[in-house]
């Protein structure tokens, strides 16, 4: 099946999802159930049970938890039953085997497996019959994201843009300024591959404490790909190959490896051997890494650990890539309105801010991420606003219908260029990547096999 994504931008999407931006600022309310008849005076009627699945860390199904109950509390006719998985991909090869609960979360990378598996039922009406409002409340480049051929597959929840974890007593920006090293400007907005760089070997200056560590992967090279001007797909619609041997791409992959690949700024394998490098960056001998909204819990509780976050580095422009979860219907869900009504719930205000208050997601609510339930200023990091700052240079990449797949056959490659010892041969080794994705991406067809004489006999 060939996939179009038409985004959910002005005019694009249909008169009803528009209509609702007009509805002012009122928190969404469940309508009254439509899905099933009253049931009779003399005979009470059981509630109808509507099924919610999602995984997530033990802090954050708690919190969810929370807002089923207060749902539940709320009417008598239905019954929100929750179910988890222990991870994403439990919960894709559960829904993609046709386990599939009557609302759960999925994340916007599955959405091209999950259209193809026709599971999914679309949002747009049924969350506009509801009075949620996409047009302000909510982050548009989130619910973007979701749309596919002018309807809204699922409703946008939470978006956590890929931005710098740093040590802000080894990369101490004042000190460096008097120093007159380079530094940003403004540290919730932007700062250049060379800040970054001064960064890094000011922090290395100090015994064993190596300045940066970058994941050598397609997520984590991507965000200096985009924003020096290359491509990580040949097409933004229908990939057949990544797009590492483009010219552009390579030339901002030499400035970024330039820097990746100085052994003197990144962890040595003997480290490597001890620690993770998240492992090194709590321990305080790793001053920055690259990392999502959900490594905030676990760094705050790093005993005597003090850090701060910043954007992605910028060779010519901003960008960053992330990761977009949402809430969607079953296509085959027998209670569709009392779903709907749980989303309207689970999106709303309140609802929003009893999870964003753990510290794990960025609300895709735009009130709840401008309020302290999100940007917790007694708590670090100082600078949370970087997140929401950063989600408009999110870069979304193409459906893939085998992710796992692309990723196996090319992160070997990605490692081998990033921290391999040695010269690097960049146009030989890009070549390389690109001819392993397209063993995934677009793998030759398989000619048939000519019958044998005997056979046609």
């Amino acid at each position: 099946m060939v996939l179009t994504r038409v985004a959910l931008g002005a005019g694009a999407l249909s008169l009803a999802l528009l209509a609702s931006a007009c509805t002012g600022d009122a928190e969404p309310r469940p309508a009254p159930p439509t899905s099933s008849a009253s049931p009779s005076a003399s005979t009470p009627a059981q509630p109808r049970t509507v099924t919610f699945g999602m995984f997530g860390s033990k802090e954050e199904i708690g919190a969810m938890r929370g807002v089923v109950e207060s749902f539940n509390a709320s009417s008598t006719t239905r019954k929100v039953k929750m179910v988890t998985w222990p991870d994403h991909e439990s919960a894709l090869d559960d829904i993609l085997a046709g386990n599939v609960p009557d609302v759960f979360l999925t994340s916007r990378i599955d959405l091209g497996q999950l259209i193809d598996a026709e599971v999914l039922r679309p949002v747009s009406l049924l969350l506009d019959e509801r009075g949620v409002d996409f047009g302000d409340r909510f982050s548009r480049d989130a619910v973007d994201a979701f749309a596919f051929e002018d309807e809204l597959q699922c409703m946008a929840y939470s978006v956590s843009p890929m931005v710098v974890y740093y040590n802000d007593e080894l990369v101490d920006f004042e000190k460096m300024e008097r120093r007159e090293l380079e530094v940003p400007s403004e540290k919730a907005e932007r700062w250049t591959l060379e800040q970054f760089e001064a960064a890094a070997r000011f922090a290395s200056r100090r015994g064993d404490v190596r300045g940066v560590w970058i994941d050598p992967s397609l997520a984590g090279l991507s965000p200096f790909i985009h924003s020096g001007g290359g491509k990580v797909f040949d097409d933004d619609d229908e990939p057949t190959s990544l797009a590492f041997s483009d010219d552009d791409t390579r030339e901002a992959l030499s400035q970024t490896l330039a820097v990746l690949r100085d052994p003197t700024l990144t962890p040595n394998r003997k480290q490597l051997a001890r620690a993770t490098p998240l492992e090194l960056f709590k321990r305080g001998r790793l001053a920055m890494i690259a990392g999502y909204r959900n490594l905030v819990p676990e760094l705050r509780r790093a005993p005597g650990l003090s850090f701060d976050v910043i954007s992605m580095p910028a060779l010519d422009d901003n960008a960053t890539v992330g990761d977009i979860s949402g809430l969607c219907i079953s296509s085959e869900t027998q209670v569709a309105g009392d779903a709907a009504d749980f989303i309207a719930y689970a999106v709303s205000d309140a609802a929003v801010e009893a999870v964003a208050a753990t510290g794990y997601i960025v609300p895709a609510n735009t009130e709840v991420a401008s309020s302290d339930a999100f940007l917790a200023p007694a708590e670090q990091p100082e600078h949370a606003e970087v997140f929401t700052n950063s989600i408009r240079h999110m870069v979304v990449p193409p459906f893939v219908a085998d992710r796992v797949a692309l990723v196996d056959a090319v992160e070997p490659l990605l490692r081998r260029m990033v921290t391999a010892p040695g010269a690097l041969d960049l146009e030989q080794i890009t070549e390389a990547i690109d001819e392993a994705s397209r063993e995934v991406l677009s793998p030759p067809e398989e000619e048939p096999t000519e019958p044998s004489e005997s056979a046609s006999e």
